[in-house]
């Protein structure tokens, strides 16, 4: 079974399916303040806004990160 967690910051969920996560570093490198991978949970999206958010999303080489609207 894949695992897939979502993280929301009130406007957009994050959704991420580890088991594609190349570890590129493209997420800490452009949101260091959304992406810690030393905590839990390690995406806090409520600390960027839903275009920063979008836009660091589409940089994610192996598509581990993908952002859904809520009721979707």
């Amino acid at each position: 079974m894949d695992i897939t967690k979502e993280y929301s910051n009130g406007e957009i969920f994050v959704v991420w399916k580890p088991k594609l996560c190349e570890h590129a570093g493209i997420c800490v490198k452009m949101l260091p303040n959304v992406y810690n991978p030393k905590e839990k949970p390690w995406i806090k999206a409520e600390n960027a806004t839903t275009d920063e958010l979008k836009n660091q999303i589409a940089k994610c080489p192996s598509g581990a990160l993908s952002y859904r609207h809520p009721n979707t």
